[in-house]
């Protein structure tokens, strides 16, 4: 097993390689803007790393979000393009859960990443690789945190309400996303096409008709 997973649902533009026991390579970029720049030589470094080639990939694991709608396409049609073109199957894991895979908690908790327009997209998980609700968008005064804590880029954008994520990791990092995809593949755990989670319609419309200039 191989296993290339990379996320780009939120700033970061993070990839890993697994190889079915442990994380071989990852690298990882905080930038908001320059997905689609940065994902190609961030997969060609983890593998550089790994000493591997993406002949030897035998899955590639993508982030399906949710997240905002550019960046989160970059991933997902990569995903799709390079396992068409290597004849391997691709995977699609909620965004939201390698954050919380990758928080290591054990008790119930919230994962809370920032869906911009003032708003968190959020799910709530009995531990690690449980999730109980979501994905979900709200403002974050309207997560039911109930007492629960809040890990996630969301909850330090807004830790005011939902508390500032502790020392758990903000972004859903390449290497926890490969970890579950890895340890679903070996559990026969049926695994998600890499399909978008779309939670509202992307910022971008089409302009309407022009309006008629009447004297």
């Amino acid at each position: 097993m191989l296993v290339l997973a990379f996320d780009t649902a939120t700033p970061a533009v993070t990839a890993a390689l697994h190889d079915g026991e442990r994380v071989l390579a990852e690298s990882t970029t905080i930038d908001a803007r320059r997905h689609g720049e940065l994902l190609v030589p961030t997969i060609e470094t983890v593998l550089g790393e790994a000493g591997a080639s993406l002949r030897d990939v035998t899955a590639i694991v993508a982030g399906s979000g949710p997240g905002p709608y550019t960046g989160l396409r970059v991933g997902l049609m990569t995903a799709q393009g390079l396992a068409t073109t290597l004849g391997v199957p691709a995977y699609g894991i909620c965004t939201l859960d390698a954050v919380a895979y990758g928080s290591g908690l054990a008790e119930p908790f919230l994962v809370a990443t920032d869906a911009r327009r003032k708003e968190v997209f959020w799910g709530r998980y009995s531990d690690l690789r449980t999730r109980l609700a979501g994905p979900s968008v709200d403002r974050p005064a309207d997560v039911p945190v109930e007492g629960l804590p809040v890990v996630g880029a969301g909850a330090r954008l807004y830790a005011d309400v939902l508390g500032d994520g502790g020392d758990a990791p903000p972004y859903p990092y390449a290497g926890a996303l490969a970890a579950l995809a890895a340890e679903r593949l070996a559990e026969g755990t049926p695994l998600d096409p890499p399909r978008p989670i779309y939670l509202r319609r992307p910022d971008a419309v089409v302009p309407g008709a022009p309006k008629r200039v009447t004297a």
